[in-house]
């Protein structure tokens, strides 16, 4: 009797030993927190702590990377098999990663989906939406509004513009020299990417793709994309816009020294002037709307789930992120939420980013498709012949539109357009860019360049990752 009765002992230690290791789960977590930042304090000492709390049995190992490091390192973390369990991605990476299959399409594999994204931001949750399927949730979000020049307008005693109207005839009124003689530009906008670009295309009426971001030809250089192209490159030729060439004054200095009266920027900017210029008087509005209404363009990142995932325990986590409590402490180190109940927290409403509330309502993304950087990289090019070299601007969409008709032909007959290169590339020209260059504050000019030989691509190279170690090198479409 004692022999079974230790052998039952035995039987059920052992079955209890192999549920506990069965249910120790640690996850990995890549962000890009900076790691000296209140962000990260508050993910290592308030959020990961109550989510362990919450969750016995799950750990998460959370690891800080660069912006660009978190990125590359995905892509060759892909190739190996060592990818994360979740990961903070910045929602311009996501149409990339999806099209190497390494996501989990959250509304497939996660029955609960849609009671918990009904949660966030609508907004927020189309920047994960891809060919149909979300292969994320919204973690935070940013969009850009106007900051103006207080003083200024009063004493030229113009308005606050709220029409697309109304801000040409500001412009041109403010635009000229000061009593001492120097120019003052109307507006800044430091490049001519879809960042800068997308908002007044946008809120003209005009688009670069189809809304199911399927189709780029004949909305590139439909008439309401050019009418709003037509408006910025005369606004520009009158002496009104500037900041997007080389030598021109830097935004918060210009904006903050009365060269520039209007910025479209995003939170960030408040905390630069603050610290920068703590006495300038300047107020807020929403981009001036237009007839496709006031439409500004919509940041932030998402939290993604690898498809190699402890799927279970990795949603538990992705919930708890997006859930109100994590998303109010995350607001009180300046993340502007994207669940709906926090961003009613007293926490939200009294931030430095409650301005830009009313503008993530309305804002687009740029369109989340694999291409997007192809599109991007000509858009910018366009820009440039229109506005540096005086090109006309329906030719110039209309020769962008057939490109983007080529382009999209071949990824239809599955030809690799344009071809990446990981080392030094096999032939020549090749183009290279920084990952998402208007976030290293690169003019237009600067943000790409053309090697035509293996000396220019190793010159192009060592500039380059001055900004971004590992720049994006891929053939040039011609």
């Amino acid at each position: 009797m004692r022999t079974k009765n230790l052998v039952a002992i035995i039987a059920c230690l052992m079955l209890l030993c192999s549920c506990a290791l069965a249910e120790d789960v640690t996850l990995q977590f890549w962000h890009h927190y900076s790691a000296q930042s209140a962000e990260n304090a508050t993910l290592m000492n308030v959020l990961i702590p109550a989510f362990e709390a919450e969750n016995p049995g799950i750990k998460v190992n959370a690891v800080s990377h660069e912006w660009a490091e978190l990125h590359d390192k995905v892509l060759v973390s892909a190739k190996s098999g060592a990818l994360p369990d979740v990961a903070r991605c910045d929602i311009a990476w996501l149409p990339e990663f999806q099209k190497m299959s390494i996501l989990t399409a959250l509304d497939e594999e996660m029955e609960d989906f849609d009671t918990v994204s009904a949660a966030l931001l609508p907004s927020a949750m189309s920047t994960a939406v891809i060919d149909g399927h979300d292969y994320a949730l919204a973690l935070n979000t940013n969009s850009k509004i106007v900051f103006y020049n207080k003083a200024m307008l009063e004493a030229a005693g113009v308005a606050v513009p709220e029409t697309m109207e109304q801000w040409c005839e500001a412009l041109r009124k403010l635009s000229g020299e000061n009593a001492n003689g120097q120019q003052i530009w109307g507006w800044n906008e430091p490049a001519l990417a879809g960042w800068n670009l997308c908002p007044f295309i946008w809120s003209f009426g005009g688009s670069l793709t189809n809304p199911e971001q399927t189709v780029a030809t004949g909305y590139i250089n439909s008439p309401a994309s050019v009418k709003a192209i037509e408006t910025f490159a005369k606004l520009v030729q009158e002496g009104c816009i500037t900041g997007f060439n080389a030598g021109d004054i830097p935004m918060t200095d210009g904006f903050g020294t009365g060269r520039y009266i209007f910025l479209l920027e995003g939170p960030w900017k408040t905390a630069e002037l603050a610290g920068a210029y703590p006495d300038m008087a300047y107020g807020n509005c929403q981009l001036p709307a237009g007839e496709g209404g006031s439409i500004s363009v919509l940041g932030g990142e998402d939290i993604a789930m690898f498809a190699s995932a402890n799927k279970e325990a990795a949603w538990k986590f992705m919930q708890f992120m997006t859930g109100e409590f994590a998303q109010t402490e995350m607001a009180k180190c300046g993340q502007i939420p994207v669940n709906k109940t926090a961003l009613e927290s007293e926490t939200v409403k009294n931030a430095s980013f409650a301005p830009f509330l009313e503008a993530i309502t309305t804002a687009k993304a740029r369109p989340a498709v694999a291409s997007w950087s192809e599109i991007d990289n000509e858009l910018t090019t366009a820009m440039t012949k229109i506005l540096v070299n005086g090109a006309d601007v329906k030719e110039t969409l209309d020769a962008l539109n057939d490109k983007e008709s080529v382009h999209q032909r071949a990824l239809e007959l599955g030809i690799p357009v344009p071809r990446e290169y990981d080392g030094t590339p096999e032939s020549y020209p090749i183009v290279v860019k920084p990952h998402c260059g208007e976030k290293f504050g690169l003019k237009a000019a600067d943000r790409y360049a053309v090697a035509n030989n293996e000396a220019e691509f190793d010159a192009i190279m060592e500039k380059m990752q001055r900004y971004d170690p590992s720049p994006i090198v891929q053939q040039k479409i011609t």
